[in-house]
């Protein structure tokens, strides 16, 4: 067992503040943890103290313990039926199977929506019924599903259509692809309004009239369950032993379900945890050619993570939707070719590297608009002739990370603008969305907690944006929202070894609601600091218990983190980042990596 005495402060009180105020503007908190509770789960499970202590600050039992430390989707999957529509819509997909009928995908552009449709249609295709995958263009077409695109496909023939990662909200396209003979079931998990689009069956755990008790499901994993259902009653029917054929490997389309969860940003609780656990394994085994070309180009040579997916092989995908070809990352995850897998994986490192490109053009004009603009208001906003629709959440994200709220940031071409969003823990900004477009001030929105995205009359620009930093404001004062980090524990540099790492990766995949373990060291000195790459601060760090430690600040260069970490001054510094394993190039070593700073 890993000695944690002295290194690790426990039994943090939910009041216990190490930093009042960050370089970066944040507080930090010590998780509430209880040494007893912690002593307890690490003697059970036979894992380190260390281990035990930051699942019981997460509310981890023992109960619940084994499966937290080895989720299985056998033991957590929900009942399929258990999603209101899910019934109807299985049958209605069972039906166009059994009747051989000309099927569409539609799909949003993003990474969950690639996975969602690569993962519908691989299914389909599993049981001979292939189907045409349609990815709207960002620019020329927007999000969702509209009237000219249903028209389009009922025109080619096609019965039914199923959208998804889209159509909750897509009241009028789908009125008309009724009006003319379509199908559409809807499989969805943005956030729902009273009112439902006209559709067969609207399958979206975040409709108001949902019980499942599942609307932390990514449209992808809503998908993998439309499949078991859609399997399951095809099973029932003896639909497989009448045409003598085998049932499809649902568990191998895991690696799809596992990337989109972990792109989409949704909560890495409860069946999601399992999903991308063990779809990481089957990512593994390499089975699906364009995620290993994907990985291949990414250069990933060492065990594929959650990191993986959504920091090297999630942009990549999402870069054809955001600067290239919208349909690329779908049909990347969908090839049976290897030669066509490897060409479209190249074609994708290409428009991410485009993609940066751009990003930094816009984002340095979005931060110096920012900067010289009102920064009293609740929530952070840009907007630029122009600007390129695809980056534009990217960035929005950029300004949430530096100013520490929610942020939006609008793309005005002619009359209109498109913007992106995205929010901070206590503010649900899909909502906010919805009620700004039901007030009348948008042509189109929608989203969930944390991302939102909009089409805006460039005339109401000034009064939507009145209407939503008053909303913003009144959920940061009734939920009491104030930046903070959530601090683990506070440690001496002599306390981190490459099997304290080890220790820690017991408890991924870590993500949104399983956050990696974060430890502050409160007294420590920058020995050494320089730039490397574009913009990351890489440091050496000593303090008086007589450790050494590497460290890096990603994207910190020409921040209030990168300046503080490259002051020569030589005063005392408090830090906070993670703790990770570092095995680069056969190495048994360990790196921190910096999220944030203090002066002492």
């Amino acid at each position: 067992m890993i000695s944690t005495v002295g290194p690790i402060r426990g039994d943090a009180s939910a009041s216990d503040t190490l930093v009042d105020r960050s370089v970066t503007g944040r507080r930090w908190v010590l998780r509430q943890s209880h040494e007893r509770a912690g002593l307890a789960l690490s003697q059970r499970l036979g894992v380190p103290e260390i281990v035990g202590r930051v699942m019981a600050a997460r509310g981890i039992d023992l109960d619940g313990a084994d499966q937290f430390l080895d989720p299985t989707v056998r033991d957590a999957l929900p009942d399929p039926a258990s999603l209101i529509g899910m019934d109807v819509a299985a049958g209605r997909l069972a039906a166009a199977i059994r009747n051989s009928e000309a099927l569409a995908i539609f799909g949003d552009y993003d990474v969950d929506g690639a996975t969602s449709s690569a993962l519908l249609a691989r299914f389909l295709s599993a049981v001979g019924v292939p189907a045409r995958v349609y990815i709207p263009d960002r620019i020329v077409e927007g999000y969702g599903p509209t009237t000219p695109a249903m028209l389009r496909l009922r025109a080619e023939g096609i019965k039914l259509v199923i959208t998804v990662d889209c159509g909750t909200t897509a009241f009028e396209p789908l009125e008309a692809a009724g009006d003319a003979g379509l199908d559409v079931v809807v499989v969805d998990h943005h956030v729902a309004e009273p009112a439902l689009p006209r559709a067969i069956s609207v399958v979206n755990p975040n409709r108001l009239d949902d019980s499942s008790g599942q609307g932390a499901l990514a449209a992808v994993g809503v998908c993998f369950l439309y499949a078991i259902a859609t399997n399951r009653l095809l099973r029932e029917s003896g639909w497989y032993k009448e045409q003598g054929r085998k049932e499809p490997d649902l568990l191998a389309l895991l690696d799809l379900v596992a990337l989109g969860t972990v792109c989409d940003v949704v909560p890495l609780i409860g069946v999601n945890r399992a999903f991308v656990n063990q779809g990481l394994k089957v990512m593994a085994r390499r089975r699906n050619l364009g995620l290993v070309a994907l990985a291949d180009v990414a250069r990933v040579d060492s065990k594929l993570s959650e990191y993986h997916a959504g920091f090297l092989l999630g942009p990549r995908v999402n870069a054809g939707g955001r600067v290239g070809e919208a349909p690329l990352g779908a049909q990347l995850l969908m090839t049976q070719d290897e030669t066509e897998a490897v060409e479209i994986a190249q074609r994708l490192d290409g428009y991410n590297t485009e993609r940066k490109e751009i990003e930094a053009r816009v984002q340095e004009e979005a931060m110096e608009q920012v900067a010289n603009s009102d920064l009293s208001v609740a929530m952070i906003r840009a907007a630029g002739e122009g600007w390129h629709p695809g980056v534009i959440g990217i960035v929005a994200g950029r300004l949430k990370e530096r100013f520490n709220r929610p942020a939006f940031v609008i793309s005005l071409d002619g009359d209109t603008g498109k913007g992106s969003g995205r929010s901070v823990e206590g503010v649900d900004l899909g909502s906010i969305v919805i009620a700004a477009r039901q007030a009348g001030l948008l042509l189109n929105g929608g989203g969930h907690k944390m991302a939102a995205g909009l089409t805006v009359d460039r005339r109401k620009l000034n009064e939507l944006c009145a209407f939503m930093d008053e909303r913003v404001s009144q959920e940061v004062s009734s939920n009491a929202v104030v930046p903070t980090l959530r601090i683990d524990g506070a440690m001496a540099l002599s306390g981190v070894k490459p099997e304290f790492a080890e220790a820690l990766e017991k408890l991924a995949p870590f993500g949104s609601g399983n956050a990696e373990p974060r430890f502050a060291f409160t007294s420590v000195r920058v020995t050494k600091a320089d730039v490397v790459g574009a913009n990351h601060v890489r440091c050496f760090l000593t303090d008086s218990s007589g450790g050494r430690l590497k460290a890096i600040a990603f994207r910190a260069v020409g921040e209030p983190l990168g300046d503080a970490l490259l002051d020569k001054s030589g005063l005392g510094l408090k830090l906070a980042g993670k703790i990770r394993a570092d095995n680069w190039q056969g190495k048994n070593d360990v790196q921190f990596i910096i999220d944030d700073a203090a002066r002492v």
